[in-house]
């Protein structure tokens, strides 16, 4: 009898335990690891409340103060989140899962392989999403590629190169939202990646740049069919830029208090990099604010490692046996700060966290299997191969932006 659906499925519950996929997730990825998580997002949308101001009805004089208690009140707003979609697929070929038959280990590392693979690429998106904003941009071009047989496209950010892979289907636009689409050779607009020179800053599209190409510098690079779709991150939820009147933020004009409503900002990218961050926390301390995590690129944080030099001091955070962290502390005005570093943080910016107010919000866990059929193997409707979905309907929030920073670094 070959191999069937019913007796693969048994084996995939042996083998991918939640706590299995979990430690998949997390492994490589702090801030998706440490946030805390609601994994019931049921209903069509998620109400955060938020008090950003108190009843002005005060005054030295009574009747100053009988007259504005009479016409103010708490200022109350809710961000209303919704959930956003992403998904991740592996196939496999029938005749591989048939040809291990009989030999248990090479059967099960075939499929894993893949099924590992797809859960991967799926929190790594996530991961990266939770740093970036809802545009879905994964970086920026640094400059029109030359004509040549495969066009040569050079990072603008180096760091933002881990968010390439090869065999990447992207699309290139001027800008995040609005513009225009960019093309290689006056029509070809989908670029997948055939390499990627992760030294160099550089990746490489196989189909050829000609002089009707439009990829000009700045531009936006994004994968294919994520453009305006993903997960708002800290971008999105501390903005480079504070929000001007009218521009809706989960149902919430954050110009009112551009500080409470859509965190702190502040410009150290001509202080050193120690000096930058207890600034930072400074400004969130006098907001209110408790800054306890802090979230930089490698280069910053090796940056940061030199700058302290002898003053050092190390901290471990420990999810599991599995699972574990290495940052470094340093003293903020509110208490130690645990500095730690991460790929998914894009290289000029540090994000200065109060961690309690945050919370990716899902329906089921963050990174689940799509098995709502009871199957977690499907049969492909027109290739003899067999296919594992796993997706992802989540939103990250904040109750207190406020209470958090955005700090740009050189």
């Amino acid at each position: 009898m070959s191999l069937d659906l019913t007796s693969f499925d048994a084996a995939l519950k042996q083998h991918y335990t939640n706590d299995m996929v979990e430690n998949l997730v997390y492994a490589d990825n702090p801030l998706l690891a440490l946030v805390a998580k609601y994994e019931e997002f049921g209903g069509k949308n998620l109400p955060i409340p938020l008090i950003y101001g108190n009843p002005q009805g005060r005054s030295a004089t009574f009747t100053n103060a009988q007259t504005r208690g009479g016409v103010t009140n708490s200022q109350i707003t809710d961000f209303v989140l919704t959930r956003v979609k992403d998904y991740s697929i592996a196939t496999i070929d029938n005749e591989t899962l048939e040809a291990s038959k009989g030999n248990a280990n090479a059967f099960m590392e075939a499929a894993t392989t893949e099924i590992d693979g797809a859960i991967h690429s799926l929190s790594r998106s996530l991961a990266v999403s939770m740093f970036r904003d809802s545009s879905g941009q994964i970086g920026q071009v640094n400059a029109e590629p030359a004509e040549a047989a495969s066009t040569v496209i050079t990072m603008k950010s180096a760091g933002d190169i881990t968010n390439i892979e090869v065999g990447m289907a992207l699309n290139i636009w001027s800008a995040k939202s609005g513009g225009t689409q960019r093309n290689l050779d006056g029509s070809t607009t989908q670029m997948i990646v055939s390499a990627v020179d992760r030294g160099a800053g550089t990746f490489t599209i196989s189909t050829a740049y000609d002089a009707s190409g439009t990829i000009a510098a700045d531009d936006f690079i994004f994968v294919e069919g994520d453009r305006g779709l993903k997960l708002s991150g800290l971008e999105s939820w501390l903005p480079e830029t504070a929000p001007t009147s009218g521009d809706s933020f989960f149902s919430v004009d954050r110009s009112v208090d551009v500080t409470r409503l859509a965190g702190v900002r502040y410009d150290g990218s001509s202080d050193p990099i120690e000096e930058a961050l207890i600034e930072g926390a400074s400004r969130v301390a006098r907001e209110g604010g408790k800054i306890d995590h802090c979230f930089l690129s490698f280069a910053k944080y090796a940056e940061l490692e030199k700058s302290l030099g002898s003053k050092v001091q190390y901290c471990d955070l420990t999810m599991n046996a599995e699972i574990g962290f290495r940052g470094i502390l340093i003293n903020g005005p509110r208490g130690t700060i645990k500095v730690l570093p991460t790929q998914n943080c894009p290289d000029n910016v540090a994000f200065m966290l109060q961690l309690s107010t945050w919370k990716l919000y899902s329906l089921g866990k963050a990174v689940r299997v799509i098995d709502s059929d009871g199957l977690k193997m499907l049969r492909q409707a027109s290739a003899d191969g067999v296919e594992v979905r796993y997706g992802s309907y989540s939103q990250l929030g904040c109750r207190a932006p406020g209470f958090n920073a955005r700090i740009k670094l050189s």
